[in-house]
């Protein structure tokens, strides 16, 4: 080996941008780079030859332990990652601890007991970066099932959510209710207080109603415009009327003025159509939301500001 060879190589171990520390036969430390002293705060005199566990106790019995156990004793390579070993190292940038990626590597020394390497990576920028690209998944599908005006359910959230209720409803022989809402005489509203005005309107109708469903399984929906959708899972019409008035009431309390509505009130009103499915006669998704479609042209052509169930013929 040409003389010049090793101090090039524990060089190189010193450049490099990331931990590098070389056990013996009898896990002594041996090189421990300028990396690792930076982060560590533990510089080459404090751990060259000393025990590789008297200077990192806290990594004795762990999954460090085997690997390097495996590569001595085993010639075995292992790689630790940063899913299940976070920062198994005590290193540091400022007061920040670093998150860590490992590998641990056999080495073969001609004419002397193997060796092993440990790098270690710094991983905590990627690691930022994955915990903000799932904050931004959660954000974009809070978008996407979610009404930008009224923040509650969208239309598309619906969909998803009456198809899912719709299969175990059927599956489970149970029943399923659908309320179909409407704000009595919207666009009138509109035209005389503006559209600002009307925006507010439908945000404190849609918070007050959906603050009456208490169940997980309960969803309320904008379905479109001034619309709204109530899907209520195990839910009978006798229930589910019941629901349906202490809707109609909320929208009332609220007190909204609207001069323009032919409810002797002059308050925002909702007119309220329900449907059912009954365990024993199952119907398909569209034929359920046109029967409460159906009930909710009823309950306005009976005078709004009521609740109308959907009776068949």
């Amino acid at each position: 080996m040409s003389p010049l060879r090793l101090p090039l190589l524990e060089s190189v171990f010193c450049a490099v941008s990331l931990g590098a520390i070389v056990l013996d036969s009898e896990r002594r430390v041996v090189l421990w780079n300028a990396w690792m002293v930076k982060h560590s705060g533990l510089t080459h005199a404090q751990v060259i030859g000393c025990d590789f566990f008297t200077v990192c106790p806290e990594l004795r019995g762990g999954r460090v332990d085997t690997a390097i156990q495996h590569a001595l004793y085993n010639n075995f390579a292992s790689l630790l990652s940063q899913t299940l070993n976070k920062s198994p190292f005590a290193l540091y940038v400022g007061d920040q601890r670093i998150q860590q990626a490992l590998e641990v590597t056999p080495i073969e020394v001609d004419g002397a007991p193997r060796h092993c390497l440990i790098q270690v990576s710094n991983v905590s920028i990627a690691v930022g970066r994955e915990k903000l690209l799932r904050e931004q998944t959660i954000v974009l599908r809070s978008q996407t099932f979610s009404d930008g005006l009224t923040g509650i359910a969208n239309r598309r959230h619906f969909d998803v959510a009456m198809e899912k209720e719709h299969r175990r409803a059927k599956r489970g022989g149970t029943p399923l209710s659908l309320l179909m809402i409407d704000i009595d005489h919207f666009k009138a509203y509109n035209d005389h207080y503006g559209h600002q005005k009307g925006d507010q309107c439908l945000i404190q109708v849609a918070a007050a109603l959906a603050g009456l469903l208490k169940r997980p399984c309960d969803l309320m929906a904008r379905y479109g415009g001034e619309e709204f959708a109530v899907i209520l899972p195990e839910t009978d019409g006798e229930q589910a009327h019941l629901m349906g008035e202490a809707l109609r009431v909320r929208a009332l309390e609220l007190a909204i003025k609207h001069e323009r509505n032919t409810d002797p009130s002059q308050l925002v009103t909702v007119s309220i159509g329900i449907a059912t499915q009954q365990p024993e006669a199952p119907v398909e998704v569209e034929a359920l939301i046109g029967s409460a479609d159906r009930a909710l042209y009823q309950a306005k052509r009976n005078g709004r500001n009521l609740v109308a169930n959907f009776r068949p013929s």
